[in-house]
C-alpha cells in the first residue's frame, strides 16, 4: 500500500533513535513528523535489555519471558516504571513545549523506531496508540531480530522490517553510525519538519 502524498498519514517516531528514521520517512512520504512517547524499561543489570516498556497514558507491556527467565521481582518493575514515567513526563516537555500531541484519530500512523532487538518499546507505543483510535496503524524499522519482526505481525495492522539479519546481536550492530540521538537533535528534527 502506498502511503505517500496522502493526507490521512502522519509519522511518528519514537524518541530518541526512532526520530532521525522518522524523518526520512515523513520527507520521503510528505507527511507531517511528531514524537510518539515510550519508553523501554530496562533489566536492573543489563539497562540495554528490555524486560519491557511503557508509554504515554499509562500503557505499560512486560516481557514476561525475560521476567521469567530471570526472576525479575515485581518492586524492581514498577521502580524501573516510576524512573521511565518521570523520563516520560521531561521528554514530553521538552520535545513539545505547548504544542500538542497529534490527533490522530482516524489517520494510518506510521510508527518509526531505528531497529527492533526484543520489541517490547514498539509493542507498547502500538498498544497506546489503539487508545488513541486511529484507523491503521503501520510499524516500520530498518533492522530486526527475526523474531520481533515476526512478534509484531499481532500487534500492529501492517509491519514493515526491512532487514532481519541473523544472529542479530543488537540494533547498533547493522549501523555505520550508531551514536546518540540527543534530546537536541530531537528538538531540531521536530523544529525542521514543522
Amino acid at each position: 500500500m502506498s502511503y505517500a502524498g496522502r493526507p490521512d498519514v502522519v509519522v511518528l517516531g519514537l524518541p530518541r533513535g526512532g526520530v532521525p528514521v522518522a524523518s526520512e520517512v515523513a520527507r520521503a512520504l510528505g507527511a507531517p513528523l511528531d514524537v510518539f512517547l515510550v519508553r523501554k524499561l530496562g533489566v536492573p543489570f543489563e539497562r540495554e535489555l528490555a524486560m519491557g516498556a511503557i508509554a504515554t497514558g499509562g500503557v505499560r507491556v512486560l516481557n514476561t519471558g525475560i521476567v521469567d527467565a530471570l526472576s525479575i521481582p515485581p518492586q524492581a518493575i514498577d521502580a524501573a516504571a516510576r524512573e521511565a514515567e518521570a523520563d516520560l513526563a521531561r521528554r514530553e516537555r521538552e520535545y513539545r513545549g505547548d504544542r500538542p500531541a497529534p490527533d490522530v484519530r482516524g489517520k494510518v500512523v506510521i510508527l518509526v523506531d531505528d531497529g527492533l532487538a526484543t520489541g517490547a518499546t514498539m509493542r507498547a507505543a502500538v498498544a497506546a496508540l489503539r487508545r488513541l483510535a486511529p484507523s491503521r496503524i503501520v510499524t516500520a524499522v530498518p533492522t530486526a531480530a527475526p523474531e520481533a519482526c515476526a512478534d509484531m505481525i499481532e500487534a500492529a495492522d501492517e509491519v514493515v522490517c526491512a532487514e532481519t539479519p541473523e544472529p542479530f546481536l543488537a540494533v547498533g550492530e547493522w549501523y555505520d553510525d550508531f551514536s546518540e540521538t540527543t534530546d537536541d537533535d530531537v528538538r531540531r528534527l521536530l523544529a525542521d519538519a514543522a
